[in-house]
């Protein structure tokens, strides 16, 4: 002990120390974003967007894609919540509320095996005329590559445990970041329930929406002819 009271740390408990210091400095930067500090959406951005969350297998591992939806519904977000087995259907509703002019924004998040299945749904909404403004991705638990784009992708991992980072295929188009959490404490069976990890997808989720009148990634119907693509990619969006 110090003269002045204070316990100093023994030489074995530095390490220990240092990590927790570096685990607590990485968690910390995923909460803090820029986007953190705007205001929630317009209540009539929010009402044209639709959050659709994918929970992984068995519907019992994500529920804090729960939290987070009942957290945006608070916002006036309309939000689904779904297992990931779902994601075809779900491609197909959103598609249908696009086309008929219901919705402006879409945005998917997943947890785990709901993580592994965005690009398919993704790509099937592409196929299908339809751009995604943002995809969240929380620990995708296999190998996944992103041939077709959202405008971004947010891939948050724990590099040293079941997560994978997602490719980029020749050609994406959009913006994908891989986020690695490594060290931070956070597991894959709690990453959806953590926290800072939260506020940080919902963070990114009001950003998207407040940004849903900037030009989309351009997305061509299933065959159309590369003049008419180009000059669709010319036109203004509706996202």
């Amino acid at each position: 002990m110090r003269p002045n009271g204070r316990h100093t740390a023994g030489a074995s408990q530095l390490p220990a120390l240092r990590m927790w210091a570096m685990g607590l400095l990485l968690l910390s930067a995923v909460a803090i974003s820029p986007t953190g500090a705007k205001a929630a959406p317009s209540q009539a951005a929010a009402a044209t967007t639709h959050v659709y969350l994918l929970r992984g297998v068995l519907n019992i591992f994500s529920l804090g894609l729960d939290t987070i939806g009942a957290r945006l519904q608070a916002q006036g977000i309309p939000v689904t919540v779904a297992n990931f087995v779902s994601w075809s259907s779900l491609a197909d509703e959103a598609a249908t509320a696009y086309k008929a002019g219901r919705l402006k924004t879409i945005i998917l998040v997943g947890h785990s095996s709901g993580a592994t299945a965005l690009p398919d749904m993704i790509a099937k909404l592409n196929q299908l005329g339809v751009p995604v403004k943002l995809a969240i991705g929380l620990d995708s638990v296999f190998k996944t590559k992103l041939s077709t784009g959202a405008e971004r992708y947010i891939n948050i991992y724990i590099g040293d445990g079941p997560g994978e980072p997602v490719r980029a295929a020749a050609g994406l188009r959009g913006k994908l970041d891989n986020v690695d959490v490594r060290g931070t404490g956070v597991g894959h069976i709690s990453i959806d329930k953590n926290e800072a990890i939260q506020r940080r997808v919902i963070a990114e989720i009001n950003a998207a929406i407040m940004r849903s009148r900037a030009p989309a990634v351009p997305v061509a119907e299933p065959g159309v002819p590369r003049s008419a693509r180009s000059a669709a990619a010319a036109a203004p969006a509706r996202n």
